[in-house]
């Protein structure tokens, strides 16, 4: 059976920057029965919960992993070491536990897969990915939004027919 890695904020666990969970029950009922394993890049990286907000300044996760950008927090701490550090202990996470797809929580620094915010910790949301996920982006994993789980049903949908052929 496959392995789901899940940004654990998504299945309940109190780990989000502001000590909340981002809980997505349609989530949860679509992989219930499937082999997930949690994970919180954030955790990873040594930050605390709650911590300060951080945003991806002048760039996105592709920026930050050449080291043409950095990541910032609300008070203008500069985090890139612990977000990038976090990234790669989550990256070794998955080779090995095998984790053929992984779902993410879009708009984070780490995990946003389309989208993330501007960097000004204004609230504006553009087109990007956190660091995590351009990590991921040559690897043999499936990469799932929070916000589009009807790709992640089709992906199940499919692996199950080839399990069962």
């Amino acid at each position: 059976m496959n392995v789901i890695a899940v940004s654990a904020c998504l299945m309940g666990i109190n780990c989000r920057y502001n000590g909340s969970s981002a809980y997505n029950n349609e989530l949860h009922e679509l992989v219930k029965d499937q082999k997930i394993m949690l994970f919180c890049p954030e955790i990873l990286g040594n930050l605390s919960t709650p911590r300060k907000p951080a945003e991806i300044v002048n760039g996105d996760g592709k920026n930050v992993v050449l080291g043409q950008a950095d990541v910032m927090d609300e008070c203008g701490k500069n985090v890139t070491r612990e977000f990038v550090n976090g990234a790669a202990e989550t990256m070794n996470l998955f080779k090995e536990n095998d984790v053929s797809a992984v779902v993410l929580k879009d708009r984070s620094p780490s995990c946003g897969v389309d989208e993330i915010y501007d960097g000004n910790f204004s609230g504006t949301v553009v087109k990007g990915c956190g660091i995590l996920t351009a990590m991921l982006l040559h690897k043999d994993i499936e990469i799932f939004s929070d916000k589009n789980s009807e790709d992640l049903k089709k992906w199940i949908e499919v692996e199950r027919m080839k399990i069962n052929e």
